[in-house]
């Protein structure tokens, strides 16, 4: 397929090349796929901190404004802990990672408004365990709302240390200032990578999967397709490797929003690569990582018109609110291949909402 935004060849996976959400065709019932793949995740230490399960909702008004396929949405705004969003589903197996290796406190990264470094702060704070942001200044914004406001007024709240840092040598300063004040208190840090996508961290989207097949046998629907914004890919690999194990044909398609598609496609490829085995079978094949380019627009972090449309339409025919620097620009996207016929009318797709409705606070100026 192109990832092209000017073209208008079909996105893969097309209606009539995959089924609708299903499980494997062996002699298994659905019930028993879905517990066989639970029982593997229960082999790797959890912490169980969101809201689960997450709503899965038609969005019946939207639908009709864009007058092409039939649209759903996953509510994992919806999970809970410090205002929601779907870090915390990777928190939950990286926080039973960090504790099982008997951890203290954890650390980790992102930028200024990281909702990645909130929801880590909040799990942090609901275990007992110390806690330390490491965030850059890498976007390129100095007004007041986005230096002081949104995720910045939470972490203030949930009393975590923020450590601002402009450039590598800044990075490796706080990580060695926290290492050195841990090992004087006898502490040991959990490093957890920005958006928490590592092999451990995915399972939370294998998991998001796995609890999305349950819902759709339960409500005889289906899906051909998910979309969903992607930047460090933990979410996306974590959902692939998911439908793989569940032998689903929904293909899964993301809008990068970080550094370009090329990036996001090779951290999805890595994940993946470390994920079948953990998953005890073959990764999933070279060829079914879908991920678009041309959404992102100048930055990661920096809004775009078409997402600020994207925002307002999901507002306005939904009452859902999305976020300027993920899920806004995902839902420009999806609204984008709806427009250019991409996306067949005769599909059910389904949008999974990852949150960070705490940055609209941050951009609040686009919105005047």
């Amino acid at each position: 397929m192109s990832t092209d935004p000017t073209s208008t060849e079909p996105l893969a996976n097309e209606p009539g090349t995959t089924d609708r959400t299903s499980t494997d065709a062996d002699e298994r019932t659905a019930a028993q796929v879905i517990d066989d793949a639970r029982a593997q995740l229960a082999t790797y230490p959890r912490e169980h901190l969101a809201t689960l399960p997450t709503p899965l909702e038609p969005c019946e008004r939207l639908s009709e404004a864009l007058g092409g396929p039939e649209i759903w949405i996953k509510r994992d705004d919806c999970t809970g802990l410090a205002m929601g969003g779907n870090k915390v589903r990777k928190l939950e197996f990286l926080m039973g990672q960090a504790r099982a290796a008997g951890a203290a406190r954890v650390g980790t990264f992102g930028a200024l408004q990281s909702n990645h470094a909130r929801q880590t702060a909040a799990a942090a704070n609901a275990l007992g365990l110390g806690c330390d942001l490491i965030l850059s200044e890498m976007v390129p914004r100095v007004d007041g709302d986005y230096q002081t406001n949104g995720n910045q007024t939470l972490f203030r709240i949930l009393g975590t240390p923020v450590h601002r840092v402009s450039d590598d040598q800044d990075t490796a300063d706080a990580i060695s200032s926290v290492e050195e004040a841990a090992a004087e208190a006898g502490e040991i840090v959990s490093w957890i990578p920005t958006g928490g996508s590592s092999p451990v961290g995915a399972l939370g989207y294998v998991n998001a999967a796995i609890e999305l097949v349950e819902q759709a046998v339960e409500s005889e629907i289906g899906f051909h397709r998910i979309v969903s914004a992607t930047s460090t890919a933990g979410t996306y690999a974590g959902l692939l490797a998911g439908m793989d194990l569940l032998g689903a044909g929904t293909a899964v398609t993301g809008f990068d929003t970080y550094e370009g598609a090329a990036r996001s496609r090779a951290a999805a490829r890595t994940l993946l690569d470390a994920l079948g085995p953990m998953l005890d079978r073959e990764p999933v094949p070279e060829g079914t990582v879908d991920i678009l380019d041309g959404y992102c627009g100048d930055g990661y972090g920096i809004p775009t018109a078409e997402a600020t449309e994207a925002i307002e339409l999901f507002a306005r025919t939904e009452g859902i609110l999305l976020d300027p620097v993920y899920s806004g620009k995902a839902a420009a996207g999806l609204i984008d291949v709806v427009r250019r016929g991409l996306i067949g009318d005769d599909e059910r797709v389904l949008f999974l909402h990852t949150g960070g409705a705490p940055g609209l606070f941050a951009y609040s100026g686009e919105f005047a």
